[in-house]
């Protein structure tokens, strides 16, 4: 058994299943109008939001920090619960389910064993082409539930080929499903296709006249692909949508909607989300017909296995200082701090880096090499911190992060959950702080 990591920061303050007869998904007739115009960075088109100029970046930061007001801190207080070892807790291996023995030693080699819970629950009912709604918090395993039943049915159907989108809201997450994919198909003759902003549109024309089994794609990129005539939408069978929340948060529903009309002879549609949102129950409903609703996670509440408290900061008190001194200690191995703002998190990072604590951003602004290359400094251990925002620290799949700090308050709690769902994964127990601001001058 694990022992819990302590938080010993400053100011410390404790405190189903449907039936689903019907395979497709018989759609309203949505609205036809065009994608946003700040597609090609995969943004949403959001105005001048995200040009906040630098003059401007105090009240900005005034306004997110009052709007913050009304996420309870005291939410955000939790003690993580002992962690039990995998093994112990889910009987079930890989080699008893009813999967091909190509996938299972892929797995192996992988290092998986026994498959987690959404898994679990969910395998049998998609390779027989059922609908999905599932519901479980980050890190645990949501990409491989819907690639190992897309996989298997490639090997049973391999004389009756067929075409699967997986759609996500950020270029990491795009990019960690397409590795996936391709670890999980090792030494098979299936071809992934993947498709980002901040890439070149040309060599994604080129690659799409080779065949593909499957393609990843983000909203923005796949609808510029679509009207320039390199892929046709109507041939595709199965749709994924994977953090289908996040990319609604994100401002995509008109483009979700204009590649779901056009997808509209589609056999199987999977919805994976880790919140549950009511708000967007009617472009769901609209979105898959009769889908199997598995949870595994309430959808509302945060990682039972991370440790989360909060730091609160006086008026006189520098919040840096603070921060310095906490990722000074050792325990502090492996930390990812989430800034509100872009510019934020560069000028968070260039100060650590200059007070000895080597860090990199990851930002929308940023190219998407550097957010690979950050990416990778950061799982190899050569830098310490990772400061990032929101949009782009999705799919940032890291086993071993020891802490994640919230250097501001989230906007609310659906985006806190995804934040603290970066530590405490693959069963390892973690810790998340939060800062406080006591006092915020109107």
């Amino acid at each position: 058994m694990q022992e819990r990591p302590k938080s010993k920061s400053p100011k410390s303050s404790s405190g189903t299943s449907g039936n689903a007869k019907n395979k497709g998904s018989k759609k309203p007739s949505f609205s036809k109008s065009g994608p946003s115009k700040d597609r090609r960075n995969d943004r949403p088109n959001r105005g001048s939001k995200n040009v906040t100029p630098v003059k401007g970046a105090r009240d900005a930061a005034r306004k997110e920090a009052k709007k913050a007001k009304e996420l309870n801190p005291n939410l955000l207080i939790q003690r993580a619960q002992q962690v039990v070892e995998v093994e112990a807790k889910i009987e079930t291996r890989f080699d008893e389910m009813n999967i091909h023995p190509a996938i299972l030693g892929n797995l192996r080699n992988m290092g998986f064993v026994n498959p987690t819970e959404i898994q679990i629950k969910t395998y049998d009912q998609l390779v027989e082409g059922q609908n999905l709604i599932g519901i479980a918090n980050t890190g645990t395993g949501k990409t491989g539930a819907f690639l190992i039943p897309i996989i298997q049915r490639l090997l049973k159907q391999e004389n009756e080929r067929f075409l699967s989108m997986v759609i996500v809201p950020t270029r990491e997450l795009a990019l960690q499903v397409y590795d996936e994919f391709k670890k999980l198909t090792q030494g098979m003759k299936f071809n992934a296709a993947c498709f980002i902003g901040g890439t070149n549109i040309e060599k994604d024309l080129r690659v799409l006249k080779n065949p593909y089994d499957i393609v990843i794609a983000t909203p923005g990129r796949l609808i510029d692909l679509k009207d320039r005539g390199g892929i046709k939408l109507i041939k595709f069978e199965v749709l994924i949508l994977d953090e289908f929340d996040k990319m609604l948060d994100m401002g995509f529903v008109k483009d979700v909607r204009h590649i779901v009309d056009l997808m509209r002879h589609r056999k199987q549609t999977l919805l994976f989300s880790a919140t549950k949102d009511p708000k967007q129950a009617q472009i769901i409903d609209e979105i898959v017909t009769d889908p199997l609703l598995v949870q595994v996670s309430s959808g509302q509440t945060s990682s039972a296995n991370v440790d989360q408290d909060i730091i609160r900061v006086g008026a006189n008190e520098d919040k840096f200082n603070l921060l310095l001194g906490m990722l000074r200690k050792e325990e502090f191995s492996k930390v990812i701090i989430f800034s509100e703002l872009k510019h934020g998190a560069t000028r968070l990072a260039r100060k650590l880096n200059s007070c000895g604590i080597k860090s990199d951003c990851i930002h929308g602004d940023k190219t998407q090499n550097y957010r690979v290359n950050a990416l990778d400094k950061f799982k190899t251990g050569e830098i310490k911190v990772l400061v990032a925002t929101d949009v782009a620290a999705r799919g940032i799949d890291v086993n071993d992060i020891s802490h994640v700090i919230n250097y501001q308050l989230p906007k609310d709690y659906e985006t806190y959950i995804h934040r603290v769902g970066r530590t405490g994964r693959a069963g390892k127990t973690g810790v998340a702080l939060t800062f406080v601001d006591e006092k915020i001058e109107e």
